[in-house]
């Protein structure tokens, strides 16, 4: 299950994260997404009923979208998440607790990494691919000079991607973006018009299906 989910990531290139978004739109917003071509779905812990709703999409869309649980934080959380049903458990930050129960039930864990030393540890940890996170602040070359030397690590990469700047995310050979307010646009969510959800979902699966990955130098 492990290879075949971080294949699939590397596939659809997109992670969406719901995070914060008015109690009771979950399904509307996941419909959204998944219409406009998104196939994985990070739902944060810190949003307002986020188990119920993992739960929720997880039965609705179980076929549809790969639900995951985002800012595991620790042991208790993961547990929670993954009772919820969460296929998938992503950090902030490496917690070597959540890490190792994931992999002792056969979930995936994407750990917060930014630093060289994180990235390495994570991944000989058992992590089958790593967060790197928050690239916003240190600009997207950031992945491809990380990449150098470290290009057999998975990353993911979230924080600051947006329409104008995935390609070259992708293109320096990171696996996917994670993408929170700048696709599941909470002011569009709260406005309900999840048809514009839609369009930036289908706008950024088209950029990233063009992407041809660079060979790190």
């Amino acid at each position: 299950m492990e290879q075949n989910l971080v294949s699939l990531l590397k596939q659809e290139k997109i992670v969406a994260i719901i995070r914060g978004i008015p109690n009771g739109s979950g399904e509307e917003t996941a419909k959204a997404l998944a219409a406009g071509g998104i196939s994985f779905l990070e739902v944060t812990l810190n949003t307002d009923g986020a188990l119920n709703m993992i739960h929720d999409l997880k039965g609705k869309f179980g076929s549809q979208l790969r639900i995951g649980a985002g800012t595991v934080l620790d042991l208790e959380m993961a547990k929670e998440a993954v009772q919820a049903g969460a296929e998938y458990l992503v950090s902030p930050n490496l917690d070597e607790e959540v890490l190792a129960y994931g992999l002792e039930q056969g979930v995936e864990v994407w750990p917060g990494t930014l630093t060289p030393t994180e990235i390495v540890r994570a991944y000989r940890l058992g992590a089958s691919a790593v967060k790197v996170f928050p690239v916003g602040s240190m600009g997207v070359k950031y992945i491809k000079d990380i990449r150098g030397p470290l290009n057999h690590i998975p990353m993911m990469v979230t924080g600051g991607v947006n329409l104008d700047n995935i390609k070259e995310v992708l293109g320096y050979g990171a696996i996917a973006v994670g993408l929170g307010g700048n696709l599941v646009n909470n002011e569009l969510i709260k406005k309900g018009d999840f048809e514009q959800i839609t369009q930036l979902a289908a706008a950024y699966t088209r950029l990233a299906k063009e992407v041809q990955v660079h060979a790190a130098k």
